[in-house]
């Protein structure tokens, strides 16, 4: 979607979920949440070792819920060599907060990484904004349920 194209709810609601995004990304780092800790390698959040300490208490909340419903969709590489939007891959999954996660990771990087050409959901303007807006109020939920709030929320 063009940029001019976009009401003052979509743009509030993509400033939202990346402010938010990065604030919970900054959490888990400050919170060794790392993929690698190693020293002398880049700090980079690891929603994989979050997941695995939280996925035996995790319960889905009914706004997880409907954006699990949405499926968010992930691109991928046709047969072809052309590009395609299709379901999110889920394989590497076995529990109900790391299908959450891919889905809240495949909304802000479809945000991030620009229109969704080829897509029939393109101009479901109504659809983007609830999925954008489910993802900001995901990621205050998982904050609030894990050791990361403070950090997340700035009260130090």
């Amino acid at each position: 979607m063009r940029y001019e194209a976009l009401d003052t709810a979509a743009k509030d609601a993509a400033f939202e979920l990346f402010y938010w995004f990065a604030r919970f990304e900054f959490a888990l780092k400050e919170k060794s949440y790392l993929r690698d800790r190693t020293e002398g390698s880049k700090a980079r959040p690891c929603w994989e070792r979050f997941t695995n300490r939280y996925k035996g208490t995790y319960v889905v909340s009914s706004e997880a819920a409907e954006l699990i419903e949405l499926v968010p969709k992930t691109q991928y590489i046709s047969g072809t060599g052309g590009l395609i939007w299709a379901k999110t891959k889920l394989n590497h999954c076995n529990n109900d907060l790391c299908v959450l996660v891919a889905y809240l990771k495949a909304v802000r990087n479809n945000l991030f990484h620009g229109g969704k050409s080829g897509d029939i959901e393109l101009y479901d303007v109504k659809r983007n904004i609830r999925l954008m807006s489910l993802g900001k109020i995901i990621l205050d939920q998982l904050a609030c349920q894990s050791d990361i709030e403070s950090d997340y929320k700035s009260h130090y």
